[in-house]
C-alpha cells in the first residue's frame, strides 16, 4: 500500500492507494483517536456492494456502525438533503463519539464532508472513494460544498478530511463510463502539470478499461501527488496555485447545470470543457495546434465526447457567468500553454467564450 502525506501542520493527514486498502481501516482509524461511532454516508449500490467489508472491518476493531443512503446523483447535493443527514446523525451521536465517513464517489465526499464540516460545528471525517475520479480527485484536498438553485458548489467550504483511502479494488464493479470519468481528470492533471503522465496515458489509456491494477495505482498516486502539493501550497485558494486543478471546470461546470447534471456526467463535461479551454487558448496564441490536436485525440480515444449536443449554448454562457472565480464581473480561466504547463487569463471576452463553444458544438 502506497501512503502519501499531505502537510498541512496541525491538519495533515495520510492518503493511503492501493488493492484492499480497506482491510488497513481499523488500525488507521484506531491511529487517529477520532471517535467510536462511525455515521457512513453512501449509496444502494455501494451499500449492497461494498458496506459488508466496511462493517466487518470496523466491527472487528471496535466500532458502531450507522448507514444513510442518498441519491447517486447530484440531487444528493441540496440543503434539504443535508438537513435530514444532520437530523439522522444528531440522533445517533448520544455519546457525542461521531465521526463520518464518505463511502462513494465525488457526489457523496462532497456532502458528507460539509456535513462534518457544519454538525456541531465541525467532526472528524474520512474519506473513503469508490470511483477512480474521486480516488484521484475529488476526495483530496477538503474541499466541500453543495449546489443552490443557481449554480454548483456555491455553498461550501474547506474542510480536510482525518484520512484518504483509496481502495483500489473498489474499482472493479465500476460500468465503463466510471472509468472513462476517471480518466477525464487524470487527463487533466498531465495538461496542467505532468508531461509524462499525460505521455503515458495516450500510450497505455487501454489498461484502465482491462482494470490493469498497476496502472490504475501508478496514475491514482501520481495524481494524488499533484493534487496534494498544490493543496500544500495553496489549500484556500489564494495564490493561483491551486486554481490549476480547476482547468476544464470553468466549462464544464457550465455545461453540467445547463444540462440538469443530466445530459452529461461531470467527467464528459469536464472533456468537453477542457477541449473549449484549450481552444481559447488557441485563439489567444498560448498553445500550439499540435497540442490542442493531442489534447482532443487522447479524449476521443478514450470515448470521451468532445462536442457539445442537446445543450443551448446561451444556457451554458448564462451558466458560466456564475462561476465561483468571476470577482468583480472578471472572468478567470485556467489555459494550457503547452503539455504540462499553464496560464491564468483573466477577461476573456465573452464573443471568444461563445465562439469556442460554437466550434465545439455538434
Amino acid at each position: 500500500m502506497k501512503k502519501i502525506k499531505l502537510n498541512l501542520n496541525s491538519r495533515s493527514y495520510f492518503i493511503y492507494i492501493g488493492r484492499n486498502a480497506l482491510n488497513s481501516l481499523g488500525g488507521i482509524l484506531d491511529g487517529l483517536n477520532i471517535g467510536s461511532d462511525a455515521f457512513v454516508i453512501t449509496n444502494d449500490k455501494i451499500k449492497r456492494l461494498h458496506s459488508g467489508k466496511l462493517e466487518k472491518v470496523l466491527k472487528k476493531s471496535g466500532y458502531s456502525v450507522k448507514y444513510k443512503m442518498i441519491q447517486d446523483s447530484e440531487r444528493a447535493k441540496a440543503a434539504s438533503v443535508c438537513i435530514e443527514i444532520l437530523n439522522k446523525i444528531a440522533l445517533y451521536d448520544r455519546k457525542k463519539r461521531v465521526f463520518i465517513i464518505a463511502f462513494g464517489g465525488g457526489v457523496i465526499g462532497d456532502t458528507a464532508g460539509f456535513v462534518a464540516s457544519v454538525y456541531r460545528r465541525g467532526v472528524p471525517y474520512i474519506q473513503i472513494p469508490t470511483t477512480l475520479l474521486s480516488q484521484l480527485d475529488s476526495a483530496i484536498g477538503g474541499k466541500v460544498a453543495i449546489d443552490l438553485a443557481v449554480g454548483k458548489n456555491l455553498a461550501g467550504s474547506f474542510y480536510q478530511p482525518r484520512a484518504v483511502l483509496s481502495d483500489i479494488s473498489l474499482l472493479e464493479s465500476l460500468p465503463f463510463p466510471e472509468i472513462r470519468n476517471g480518466l477525464a481528470e487524470a487527463v487533466k492533471y498531465g495538461i496542467i502539470k505532468d508531461p509524462a503522465l499525460f505521455t503515458y496515458l495516450e500510450k497505455n489509456y487501454k489498461k484502465a478499461f482491462k482494470f490493469d491494477p498497476d496502472f490504475l495505482a501508478r496514475v491514482i498516486c501520481k495524481c494524488s501527488k499533484i493534487k496534494a502539493g498544490a493543496v500544500e501550497k495553496d489549500e484556500r485558494d489564494k495564490k493561483d496555485i491551486r486554481i490549476m486543478l480547476n482547468y476544464g471546470h470553468t466549462i464544464g461546470h457550465a455545461i453540467e447545470s445547463a444540462g440538469n447534471y443530466k445530459t452529461y456526467v461531470h467527467g464528459e463535461a469536464v472533456g468537453i470543457g477542457m477541449l473549449v479551454e484549450a481552444l481559447l487558448s488557441y485563439k489567444l496564441d498560448l498553445i500550439t495546434e499540435q497540442n490542442l490536436l493531442r489534447i482532443e485525440r487522447v479524449l476521443e480515444n478514450m470515448g470521451l465526447p468532445t462536442r457539445i449536443k442537446n445543450l443551448n449554448l446561451s444556457k451554458i454562457l448564462k451558466a458560466q457567468d456564475h462561476d465561483k472565480k468571476i470577482i468583480s464581473g472578471v472572468n478567470r480561466f485556467v489555459l494550457p500553454t503547452k503539455i504540462g504547463s499553464f496560464k491564468v487569463c483573466e477577461n476573456i471576452p465573452r464573443s471568444l467564450i461563445e465562439a469556442s463553444l460554437k466550434e465545439r458544438t455538434a
